[in-house]
């Protein structure tokens, strides 16, 4: 099978025009990866990020899909396998929440929310692993999940549902795809400065208790979830698959139910 680290390695980053999407694209574009920076809103965004990829001399592509649409996640795949071969590496990100009380929460909220973080992860993960045996390459597929996969979240009912199912989308893909040396990895983020961390960010009253809470002492960046990532699809941890890897600053092991 062909070497994952192999310069001309495909990775697809959903989600990837801001957050932590934006900084694991940049980092794997740094690793000289051909990249596909997916988005759904923020065409503008993801162009900016491609341009800095190719900037620093990688190569990047844009490509607008929701991730929670079959045919769109088809038609996504289509044009990445037309243009660059196929993927070797997925990092699914995509995902959005909509917090509230758990008498509040709509069907709609919850169809919304399942379906880009939960089903969308299973519509790129099965296109990419398909693509991924078909053509005999030992691939990576990363989720990323948050803390919130073990830890309850009141108010966010389906977000933490959603991360939940992710958890277990990793570890039966894990052992279902082995097989064809395709390893399966979560990643779990704590508390990291990102736009849908703003509302905390901007008000010193909640960023201290938040802060208060992380026994390392601060709230994480993107770019650390990137260097992990990062780590995770290269043969330096090929044994790894079937398991989520939590950055958090020990946040799990000492709050009271963020």
């Amino acid at each position: 099978m062909p070497d994952i680290n192999a310069l001309d390695r495909v990775a697809l980053v959903t989600g990837a025009s801001s957050g932590i999407g934006r900084a694991v694209a940049l980092e794997l574009g740094r690793l000289r990866m051909t990249v596909w920076v997916n988005y759904h809103r923020g065409g503008t965004s993801a162009a900016d990020v491609a341009a800095e990829i190719t900037a620093a001399g990688g190569r990047a592509y844009t490509c607008s899909a929701d991730v929670s649409s079959a045919a769109e996640v088809t038609a996504m795949f289509d044009r990445i396998r037309s243009t660059s071969g196929g993927v070797d590496v997925l990092v699914n990100n995509a995902g959005i929440e909509q917090p509230a009380p758990f008498l509040e929460v709509s069907e709609a909220s919850w169809d919304l929310v399942v379906g880009v973080d939960l089903k969308g992860a299973f519509l790129c993960a099965q296109a990419a692993a398909r693509d991924m045996v078909r053509r005999g390459v030992r691939g990576r597929i990363v989720n990323v999940s948050s803390i919130h996969e073990e830890l309850p979240m009141p108010g966010n009912t389906p977000y933490v549902c959603a991360k939940g199912g992710m958890a277990m989308l990793t570890r039966n893909l894990a052992v279902e795809l082995a097989p064809h040396g395709i390893a399966v990895v979560g990643v779990g983020p704590g508390a990291i400065a990102t736009p849908i961390n703003t509302k905390t960010l901007d008000d010193p009253e909640l960023k201290a208790a938040l802060t208060h809470e992380i026994p390392a002492g601060r709230i994480g960046t993107p770019e650390e979830v990137a260097r992990l990532v990062g780590y995770l699809v290269s043969d330096d941890a090929s044994y790894i698959t079937g398991t989520t890897v939590f950055i958090d600053g020990g946040l799990m092991r000492s709050t009271g139910g963020l």
